[in-house]
């Protein structure tokens, strides 16, 4: 006959054994998902990473919807692109100073993770810059991912 303390010690298993299963359940998504072009900031005089007094920036179009509004002290600013599109373009004002810039590019479909899905990652063709405020943009890497790189440096 059993006695009733390995009945209970069983149930005890049973839930530790449960416990380490659902443990192993998938994660919730902890990454980056949004591709961005991150843009640095030089000035020209010195050739050095400096941020302007003022940088607003807005989809061509879209002057509602800022994505920066007079903010102060970027050295760097995130630029999304539009998937179902190979030219984006964007109004900066830097300083008092209004450009318009373009890129030209192609996108992929990339896996993050099983958690996270897909997103879209880029392939940077072409910057233009009415050259107002920017009067030169060097690209440095013409892929744009999750990852923080920098991808064009902005001369103003």
């Amino acid at each position: 006959m059993r006695n009733k303390g390995s009945k209970y010690y069983g149930l005890i298993i049973l839930l530790v054994i449960t416990k380490f299963f659902a443990s192993c359940a998938p994660e919730s998504c902890l990454e980056e998902t949004t591709s961005f072009v991150n843009a640095t900031f030089y000035k020209s005089s010195t050739n050095k990473l400096t941020a302007p007094d003022s940088v607003t920036v807005f989809g061509i179009g879209k002057e509602t919807n800022r994505l920066y509004s007079q903010s102060l002290n970027l050295t760097t600013i995130k630029l999304p692109l539009d998937a179902s599109s190979e030219i984006c373009g964007f109004v900066m004002k830097i300083n008092d100073l209004t450009d318009t810039i373009k890129f030209i590019y192609s996108s992929y479909p990339h896996l993050i993770s099983k958690e996270c899905g897909f997103t879209f990652f880029y392939s940077l063709d072409t910057v233009l810059v009415s050259g107002n405020a920017v009067n030169a943009i060097k690209i440095l890497n013409k892929n744009i991912t999750t990852f923080n790189a920098e991808n064009i440096q902005m001369y103003y």
